[in-house]
Parts: C-alpha cells; structure tokens; sequence
C-alpha cells in the first residue's frame, strides 16, 4: 500500500479514536454515577464501496 494510503487511514483511526472516546466521556456524564457498572459496547465500521462491514465489540467498565 502507498504512502499516502497508510497516512490517510491513520488519519481517519485517530479522528475515530478521538471522537468517539469524547462521545463515551460525554454520555457517561449525563449517564450519572457509572462506577461499578459494565456497559457492552460495539463499533461497526463501513465501507461501502468496497463492501466493508467490521465489527468491533468489548466492554467498558464505568467512572
């Protein structure tokens, strides 16, 4: 893969990880008190182009 492919999908993995990890923060303060909870979560990535569809699941322990 080409220079340019591997930077831009870096790119677009760090704007993922940065805004998703602001939109869990932000929902688990209006959440409330979390601590002690475990909340499943699931990341489903889509390309549709090249018929992409990547499932990502685990689990997040609460504040």
């Amino acid at each position: 893969m080409s220079e340019d492919f591997n930077m831009s999908m870096r790119k677009f993995l760090k704007q993922v990880g940065v805004t998703s990890q602001q939109a869990i923060e932000e929902a688990m303060r209006k959440a409330g008190d979390t601590s002690g909870k475990t909340f499943d979560a699931k990341i489903v990535l889509t390309i549709n182009d090249i018929d992409l569809e990547h499932v990502v699941t685990g689990k997040i322990e609460g504040a």
